[in-house]
């Protein structure tokens, strides 16, 4: 029977759309779980939906590149997603024209914290020099990340998964470290997560408010465009 089984996983797996229909099932019972849990950020529907698909592939004895055959259209339309983040964008441009000095700055200091700690703790840890290249753009948006360590010499896999592993700890975390610290204003809240957490982060943002989810897109954008420009001038100053 398991024999079976596994022959006809093997002629399944041949087909693309089935990687694309067990990563958008995956989500949905992750998105499912989180509901029934009252929106716990905890309970991300994103990391759900890598667990469940991760532990697929291990069982299964898939490799990662017959999986993303059919994943990539999935990939595909982050593309037209993160375009769509321009339209909340759009509806507070008022507020952002008057916050752009305060926007600006928290920017600046977000990029420089997010990839100066990484990088200290790891080296503090004994982490090696093309580690901590990889480690530097986690809270980059993962096309711009994986392009900037690529460039520095890092590993552009290990920072995928860095990249994600960020996404989904800041959205997770996020919200509950912001109302430990009394930090109860949207904008805020949202350029907060965008610095940090970017994609991941800001679709966690929308859920709970535009405001939040059109700041916290601002913020993953230009992160993308501050770290792209700062990082490979600063490691090479220092490194």
């Amino acid at each position: 029977m398991d024999g079976e089984l596994r022959e006809i996983w093997v002629y399944l797996s041949a087909s693309p759309l089935l990687a694309l229909t067990l990563t958008l099932v995956a989500y949905q019972v992750g998105f499912w779980i989180y509901r029934r849990a009252g929106f716990n950020p905890l309970l991300n529907p994103v990391l759900i939906a890598v667990v469940l698909l991760v532990s697929l592939l291990l069982v299964t004895d898939t490799q990662y590149s017959v999986y993303f055959e059919g994943a990539q259209f999935v990939h595909f339309m982050l593309g037209p997603a993160t375009v769509a983040l321009a339209l909340p964008l759009y509806r507070q441009l008022e507020r952002v024209r008057r916050s752009s000095i305060a926007i600006l700055a928290s920017l600046l200091a977000g990029s420089l914290t997010a990839a100066i700690s990484a990088v200290g703790i790891a080296a503090l840890f004994g982490a090696s020099k093309e580690t901590l290249v990889s480690l530097a753009p986690k809270s980059v948006t993962a096309p711009v990340a994986m392009g900037i360590s690529e460039q520095l010499g890092g590993l552009p896999s290990l920072t995928a998964v860095l990249v994600i592993l960020t996404g989904i700890t800041g959205a997770a975390l996020g919200p509950l470290l912001l109302n430990l610290m009394g930090v109860k204003d949207m904008a805020a809240r949202g350029l907060a997560i965008g610095t940090a957490s970017h994609g991941i982060g800001t679709a966690r943002a929308l859920q709970v408010s535009e405001l939040a989810g059109a700041f916290s897109g601002l913020a993953m954008g230009l992160n993308a465009l501050a770290t792209a420009i700062l990082l490979p001038l600063v490691w090479k100053l220092f490194f």
